[in-house]
């Protein structure tokens, strides 16, 4: 009998089928056997690895404003180097929530490569054969996408979605405010979106030569939400396990409150909307 594949979304059915039919198109179908591709919990844990070691070999050393692109999905990732910051509520900041505190410092002692924009439309359909989105364009980012779907999508084209720590590191640019600019000028929001997300990279960039960290769409992370107590972390990742996985950085319709750097929301892995995307991280 020939192996199978099989994976579930949401509330849609398990999905059982003969790996021989994988090349086949389809929301469901597509997810079940770029699952079964990469791997099961273990499989993951080994590509992981191998990436890094990969990495490891590498003989020359990144540094602030090196990009390339990434040849599966042909977009570009910018390299986020290594460094210190301090988490949650920025300085003088008065929309801050309670989950955003006690303000916490956090070292990353590796860098990565995180997406210069949001994934697109346009490359996500060619990497996963299919566009969710509600809101079409192929430089819009892609939404309505689950957790489950942007971390196939980020596993298969050699990365992974980037944690908390790292994303808001990444986002703050440098900078321990808020924001990295003037609202306006960096990020879409429900004052000037005209309820509906845009292409990307329209705004300004931060110091990393990062588009839309914040607003245009919510970004998933890989880290389970939780409320964190410590003041010091190296190299947080978080819960082995939670109910919620978090996101950041506010999208299209969300009053201004809700688009800074610090601000968390936290969904199940199956939930989508659309005004939800992401974005890859690779080591």
């Amino acid at each position: 009998m020939e192996a199978g594949c099989c994976g579930k979304l949401g509330n849609a059915r398990t999905v059982i089928v003969p790996m021989s039919w994988c090349a086949s198109s389809g929301r469901y179908l597509g997810i079940a056997c770029l699952l079964a591709a990469v791997g099961a919990p273990s499989g993951v844990i080994a590509f992981q690895q191998k990436i890094a070691q990969q990495n490891a070999g590498n003989a020359s050393t990144p540094k602030v404003g090196d990009s390339k692109v990434n040849p599966k999905d042909g977009l570009r990732y910018v390299w986020i180097p290594p460094g210190t910051f301090t988490a949650g509520c920025s300085p003088g900041d008065k929309e801050c929530y309670e989950d955003e505190t006690p303000v916490r410092k956090i070292t990353l002692t590796k860098g990565f490569w995180l997406g210069q924009t949001e994934v697109t439309q346009a490359a996500f359909e060619k990497v996963m054969v299919y566009n969710p989105s509600v809101i079409e364009g192929p430089d819009y980012p892609v939404d309505s996408v689950s957790w489950v779907e942007a971390d196939v999508y980020c596993r298969a084209i050699g990365g992974r979605l980037p944690s908390e720590a790292e994303w808001e590191y990444a986002a703050r640019g440098g900078t321990n405010s808020a924001r990295y600019g003037n609202l306006d000028d960096i990020a879409w929001y429900v004052k000037n979106s005209g309820f509906t997300s845009h292409p990307v990279a329209k705004k300004k960039p931060n110091a990393y030569g990062l588009y839309d960290m914040l607003g245009n769409v919510v970004e998933w992370t890989y880290t389970w939400y939780w409320v964190q107590h410590n003041q010091e972390n190296i190299n947080p990742t978080g819960p082995s396990t939670a109910e919620y996985k978090e996101l950041r950085g506010g999208g299209w319709w969300d009053n201004p409150d809700l688009v800074r750097a610090s601000y968390r929301i936290r969904l199940e892995t199956t939930d989508l909307d659309f005004d939800i995307g992401f974005r890859c991280a690779t080591n």
